[in-house]
Parts: C-alpha cells; structure tokens; sequence
C-alpha cells in the first residue's frame, strides 16, 4: 500500500473553500431541476415541479442559494412545460413555496470531501476499498437442501412477492373482482370457488371514491354472510380525485413517489399479504409504449412485493388490439413480459352478440409458474361475480356430445343450401356461422369450437374444396359426403 501527503491549509481556509464549492454545487442542482421541470410530462408536471421545490429548499436552507432566485428559476421552468397556463400562476407559486417550506427544514451540503490539514500530522495512508463478496455458488451446494415451495396468494392465479397484472376493458367488472379477492384474503373466504391464503390487505384505488367502494363492500359482505367486523385487516384508501401516480419521470430514469413512500410505510407497518392497486392508468406516470419505463416501474413494484413479502396485483385496461385479439395486451409487449402473471377478464362474446351480459370469463394469459391457458367462468349476481359450476362426468360428455349434434346437423344444412363453412378464423368461420344460426339451441361459438376440433379428430369431418383455378375454395364437409368439387 502507497501513502500519500494531503495538501495543508490555514485553518480559516477551510470554511470559505467549502462555502464556494456548496455555491457551485447548489447552482448546478438548480439548472438541473429547473431543466426537469421545464421536460416533465403532462400529468407529472405539479408532482415534479413540488420535488424540485423540496431539494432546491434543502440548499436554500444551507445558505447556498436565495429563496426567490429558485422560485424565479423554477416559475420559468413551469412556463416552459405548459403548467403555468394550465393551473395559473398562482397555483404554481403555492406549489413552489410549499416545496420550498418543507425543504427549509432540513439543511443540506455537499458530500464532506477528506479534510484539509491545518497542521502537519505526518503522512496519510489510503485503505484499499473492501473487496466485492462474490455472490455466485455452485449448483452442486444444493445438495440436500431443502427445496422452498413456490408460495401463493391464489394457487395458479396469483403468485406472491411478485406483480400480476389484472387487465380487463373498462366495465367489465375487474374493480369490483379485485375487491372480492382483497376481502377474501382478509375475511378468510373463498374467492370464485378457489381457495386464498389469509393476510392483511392494502387496496388503493384511484379510480372509486369512498362511498363507492362501501357501496361494493356491503354487496361482498352480504353475498358472503359477513360483517363488516371480519373486515379489520382491510386498510382501504381511495385517490379519486388525487394525484395517484406512485412514480415521477425525470429525464433519466423513474423515481419513487411520495405516495409510493407513503405506500410503502403502510406496507412495513401491516406486512400485507396482499397489495391492490387499481389502476395503471392513474398510477403509471410515463408512455405506456416506452419499454425502458415501463421495466422501471414494474421493477419498483416488485421491489415492494419482495421487500414486502406480498403479492402485488396491478389493474389495468388493455389496448384497442389486446381488446380486439383478445389477449388483453396494454401498450408495450414489455408489460407483458416484466410481469410474471397476467390475469384478463372479458365478457363472452359471439361475432359482437353478447348472449348473457352478466356472464364473464377469468382467463390465464400468463404464469410463469403455473398452467396457461385455463378459465373460470364467472355470472354476476346481486353485485358480486360467483364461479359458475363446470360441467364434469356424464354432464360434461353430454354437452360435447351435444355440440357435436349441433354443429354436424348446422353443417348439412347450410350445405345443403351451397353456403360453405370454413375452418379458418373469418367471414365464413364455422363456429361463429353456427352459433347465431337460429337452429343454435343455444351453443356457444366457444362450445362448437369444441366440437368442431373434435370432429376434426375423429375424422368425421374434412377439409374439402369447391371451384377451380383461382376461384378453387376450401370448406368443410363431412367424411365421405360429395365435397362439392366443380
């Protein structure tokens, strides 16, 4: 190890030295700031300019800089985003001085640099940083451990110390489902006939006010023959109205909220099985189509899942084409792959006929620790959605023998009348011909799907063509029938 001599100084050196770097160091933080506020995007604006308020005070408080050339500088900036013309001057002044007022309390300097000697002590010697533990390990240590069981909030629905999120068009119902769910785990009920761990429960909603959800409780409690007593565990807060957002953008990256902070701190005070927070449209602060934000944010609330040790469910809305392809996608596919869960509830819908509006259907479209793919169908019924009961047995065999009939007999009549069906997703789709065919008897597009690809299985269907040359088609016909062929 080197040593080396540090430079010496008069002792009232020392104070101007570090008043002059502090000035330097403070007039730099309020060009930053004031360039953040002056980029911030719309509905981050007020959150971002009070921030840059808050930190520029910590350095008005040191005697670094002057309470009304930061308000000067921080007014120009609220020009230039456009949120003096939206909220008006005097809005954005009280934003500022409110920042300023919190940030005079607590005085802030430069990080302390080494010390300038005043007098000579002989040489100094520099330690070597700590070396970095490693954190690698063999595989081969596993040996004889025992293996962590994968933890659940929801057997195969929701995982905990993690984000799912919950999507679903507007009105579908998702609010209310995520309600149900948050009263299960506190009440310790059942949620639509799955069983769910029991634990406190944190609920933020930005989008119903506090006489909503009572209003949505009450239902809950009498469809479930509860109390508002078993309800303790339930800590509700309601941002109608409020800024909601849990994180602010800067130029470089998002940060953490106040109400993020403030989310947090009810977290480690109730160590919550479960945190809701409805909705992503409220809360997120950035483009939905910026994969680099959208990763940040989804990491900010892992991060509380994990610290927290609870499941993190996020509601939010998809996109025109998640809603049209039905995989309830939003914006970036980076949502999609950040989370490790993603639940979708949609009404059930034959060619845009809805035969049963209060009929819903819970779709897995994601578990990276579970089974994709499965549904649980769900019937609205006096204000609260109940699991209909699945068809098993005799009654399950009965009813695909039941589409099988229906679609073979549709089949031979449109047939019949030259009006070919096809097997491919489109105008002339089978099932969806047949589901709103008159002769029906009420199947379902999702039912004669079914039966379609079974009677594919069996053979008791084929694909066979019609036309020549360029005008040939393809349709289905039954085994063995005359396919039609010019």
């Amino acid at each position: 190890m080197g040593a080396c001599n540090l430079p010496e100084y008069p002792p009232d050196l020392r104070s101007l030295e570090d008043t002059k770097r502090g000035e330097k160091w403070a007039r730099r933080a309020l060009e930053a700031e004031a360039a953040i506020v002056a980029g911030a995007m719309n509905g981050t604006r007020n959150t971002t300019l009070n921030n840059a308020a808050l930190k520029l005070g910590h350095k008005v408080a040191s005697g670094y800089l002057q309470a009304a050339e930061v308000e000067a500088a921080l007014m120009e900036a609220a020009q230039r985003s456009g949120l003096a013309q939206e909220d008006g001057p005097e809005a954005v002044r009280a934003t500022i001085r409110s920042g300023l007022t919190a940030g005079l309390q607590e005085p802030e300097h430069p990080q302390d640099r080494p010390d300038y000697q005043s007098a000579p002590r002989g040489p100094t010697i520099i330690q070597p940083a700590p070396a970095r533990e490693s954190q690698f390990y063999s595989a081969a240590s596993l040996k004889g451990k025992p293996v962590p069981p994968r933890q659940w909030l929801v057997h195969g629905l929701v995982p905990q110390k993690t984000v799912t999120l919950f999507s679903g068009d507007g009105g579908t119902g998702k609010s209310l489902l995520a309600l149900q769910l948050a009263v299960a785990v506190a009440a310790q009920t059942a949620w639509i006939g799955k069983t769910a761990n029991t634990g406190r429960v944190i609920f933020l909603s930005a989008e119903d006010d506090d006489d909503e959800l009572h209003r949505r409780l009450d239902d809950i409690l009498t469809a479930e023959g509860r109390d508002y007593d078993d309800l303790s565990g339930l800590t509700l807060r309601s941002l109608a109205g409020e800024d909601a957002l849990l994180a602010v953008e800067t130029q470089i990256a998002l940060m953490q909220s106040a109400l993020f902070e403030e989310l947090d701190k009810r977290a480690a005070e109730e160590a919550p099985a479960l945190i809701v927070i409805d909705t992503l449209a409220d809360v997120y602060p950035a483009n939905e189509n910026d994969r680099a934000k959208v990763r940040q944010f989804v990491g900010i609330l892992r991060g509380l899942a994990i610290k927290r040790k609870c499941a993190v469910l996020l509601l939010g809305h998809p996109s025109l084409t998640g809603l049209n392809s039905g995989t309830g996608t939003s914006g970036s596919t980076a949502w999609n792959n950040s989370v490790r869960s993603r639940l979708y509830l949609s009404r059930i819908s034959d060619n845009g006929f809805e035969p049963d509006p209060d009929a819903r259907v819970l779709s897995t479209k994601k578990a990276n620790y579970g089974r994709t793919g499965g549904e649980i169908n769900l019937k609205w019924e006096a204000g609260v959605f109940v699991a209909e009961a699945q068809p098993t047995g005799l009654d399950a065999l009965a009813a695909g023998a039941r589409g099988e009939r229906v679609f073979l007999k549709l089949l031979d009549t449109l047939t019949a009348q030259g009006r070919y069906v096809s097997a491919s997703p489109g105008p002339t789709y089978a099932p969806t011909q047949f589901a709103s065919h008159p002769e029906a008897e009420g199947c379902t597009k999702r039912a004669l799907k079914s039966a379609m690809d079974a009677l594919f299985g069996r053979g008791e269907i084929v694909i066979a063509s019609h036309g020549s040359g360029a005008k040939a088609r393809s349709h289905i016909a039954r085994k063995g029938a005359d396919h039609g062929q010019e």
